[in-house]
């Protein structure tokens, strides 16, 4: 789940401090250990690859943070659930490309078949990924 997907600023979001407590400072350190509870103020593209949040946390200050460093928490304070889809996908797809077979065809209408070279370009480029 990209944060993105489901956050908007002033939702309340839960900061895991073991996941990014070697790049704080002691003052921000000592505001997650009061209170992990912080508000999204803005988004940002974290490293060219992600995207991280702004928080106001609850001594005031601002902070950014990863996106996978919080969880989204509901109306009633609950964690909501992360969701993983691509992960799971791409391993649907790389299990179905490991059993497909190719065969060597012999004969001239096999070798022109659109399918059959389709298969061999399959086959063939899974060993790459």
């Amino acid at each position: 789940m990209s944060i993105l997907d489901k956050a908007k600023i002033g939702d309340s979001v839960k900061v895991s401090l073991k996941l990014s407590k070697d790049r704080l400072t002691k003052e921000i350190f000592d505001a997650i250990e009061i209170s992990s509870v912080g508000e999204i103020c803005d988004f940002r593209i974290t490293d060219g690859k992600g995207i991280g949040v702004i928080l106001r946390l609850s001594n005031g200050k601002e902070q950014w943070f990863f996106e996978d460093e919080i969880d989204l928490l509901d109306e009633n304070g609950n964690v909501i659930k992360k969701i993983n889809n691509n992960e799971e996908n791409n391993i649907l797809i790389f299990d179905s490309l490991k059993r497909l077979k190719y065969e060597n065809k012999n004969e001239i209408p096999e070798l022109i078949n659109p399918i059959n070279f389709f298969l061999w370009l399959v086959v063939s480029i899974k060993d790459i990924f």
